[in-house]
């Protein structure tokens, strides 16, 4: 018989660098099964979406890899995680069962569900904190209740302690004497049948090597200016990090202490605002979890109950318009262009194109979250909550229902020489920096000038943005008061 083994249950932690997970199952000295659980489909947001998917396979991929380097290999399973776990440490003859924590309400059910069943058999059970640097349980305001706008709630947290060092990278992991049978990746089908992939190939390259690359180019290209540089969707001001940190390829806690040990560099001192600013876009995904654990229902429901009245429209045209860049303003098209293209696209942008869904199109929120769950590379439930409740006014440290993103002065803005707009809505790359925002108002000599025939080779605008802000703040505001 096989000597006793320890599971690893690999989900959102797909990495062997600080995953505490991993390192105390190596500490066990037991040998060690690395076990990857394709979920069945059916519960909603309970697996990625179609760019998600995507990822995961050459996620998957890279990680068995990474395992087969250090003498172990990734075993991979479809179906319910309990059952499969029960079978797989039937197989192994597993006397221990690991893991690291989420957050999302149906992961901790399903965890909550593991440990008693595994604790009744007499394993050893053991959770841990892979993917947050603070706890949402550690956080609370005065009155003991989770906090829920952001600037006390990131207050409270540094106040608690500076994250602490990331683990290394197990140099060996003990393997068993016989290996579980596994599904080949390539089973899971999580590429798409269709050619849609080819821009995501193009702009991305999943895994811990990846992730490590653009976390090296961001703090030696982009860091220095991110204060301002991040709002620029014309300029890789971003570090790009945000799939890989969905997937668990690097934890938040190993771009903490890179960033740090970077700024701190005395050559380097003239970085600290921007390690700051950077460090604070971290707090807001810290932030997106701890609303999600706290307020479990709000993938679907507003966190501001009086929302639940809004009169939304249901408009199937005109979300379709919306999805496929076709609104004619081109800043929004253009964002939604690179997400279609890309799997992603700039926050600055993102804040745009669902202000003009929800308030342009007055759009149930939950039918933008919908189709970035299922476009971005690094969608995940919390910061895709919260994203989309904070433009709709309906969620923590939400946008005042009076905010209503301008589509041209965003633009002209964000992108003032018209970059972006140029490299995702080509059919109006030849127009004047004047008339790029809004080429409506061109005049006909400088339509005709660029080959842009409007009602053809680019739209009207669907909705006029004036009349359209009146008409979202009426709304709001009947809202707002008492009744």
């Amino acid at each position: 018989m096989s000597p006793p083994s320890t599971l690893v249950w690999f989900r959102n932690d797909l990495r062997l660098a600080d995953n505490p997970a991993l390192w105390e199952a190596v500490e066990r000295g037991a040998p060690v099964v690395p076990v990857f659980i394709m979920q069945e489909a059916g519960e909603k947001y309970g697996s990625p979406g179609g760019a998600g998917r995507w990822w995961l396979h050459y996620s998957l991929h890279s990680l068995d890899a990474d395992l087969r380097r250090a003498g172990s290999r990734l075993i991979v399973r479809t179906g319910d995680p309990l059952s499969v776990l029960r079978q797989v440490a039937e197989e192994c003859h597993a006397e221990a069962v690991f893991w690291n924590r989420r957050y999302e309400p149906a992961a901790v059910a399903c965890d909550a569900e593991v440990k008693a069943e595994f604790r009744a058999r007499g394993l050893t059970i053991e959770s841990f904190n892979g993917s947050l640097l603070y706890e949402p349980w550690q956080v609370l305001n005065q009155e003991e209740k989770p906090y829920r706008v952001f600037t006390p709630f990131w207050k409270a947290c540094l106040a608690l302690r500076e994250p602490g060092s990331p683990l290394p990278e197990p140099a060996h992991i003990p393997a068993p004497e016989i290996w579980p049978v596994s599904l080949p990746i390539e089973q899971l089908h999580l590429e798409p049948k269709i050619g849609w992939a080819q821009g995501l190939r193009a702009a991305w390259t999943p895994g811990s090597e990846g992730a490590g690359g653009n976390l090296g180019v961001f703090l030696d290209e982009a860091l220095e200016g991110y204060e301002t540089g991040r709002d620029r969707p014309d300029r890789q001001g971003t570090s790009r990090l945000s799939p890989y940190l969905r997937f668990g390829e690097i934890s938040p806690r190993q771009v903490w202490r890179a960033v740090r040990e970077f700024s701190k560099n005395e050559a380097r001192t003239r970085l600290a605002g921007s390690a700051q600013a950077f460090l604070r876009q971290l707090g807001w995904r810290e932030f997106a979890y701890y609303l999600l654990f706290h307020f479990p229902y709000t993938p679907d429901q507003p966190l501001d109950g009086n929302f639940a009245a809004f009169p939304w429209r249901e408009d199937r045209e005109a979300l379709t318009a919306w999805q496929k860049g076709r609104t004619g303003y081109p800043y929004i098209d253009a964002g939604m262009r690179e997400l279609w293209h890309t799997g992603w696209m700039h926050n600055r942008a993102r804040m745009g194109v669902a202000s003009f869904l929800v308030k342009d199109l007055l759009i149930p929120w939950q039918a933008g979250a919908a189709w970035f769950w299922d476009t971005l590379v690094d969608a995940d439930l919390a910061n895709n909550t919260l994203g989309w409740q904070w433009t709709a006014g309906c969620g923590a440290d939400a946008a005042p229902y009076f905010r209503v993103f301008n589509p041209v002065s965003q633009g002209e803005k964000f992108d003032p020489e018209g970059r972006y707009v140029r490299a995702w809505v080509p059919e109006l790359a030849n127009l004047p920096g004047r008339w790029i925002h809004k080429p409506w108002e061109a005049p006909e000599r400088e339509l005709k000038k660029a080959g842009v025939e409007l009602g053809k080779d680019y739209p009207y605008p669907m909705v006029d943005h004036a009349a359209a802000r009146l008409r979202a703040l009426e709304l709001y505001q009947n809202l707002k008061k008492p009744s």
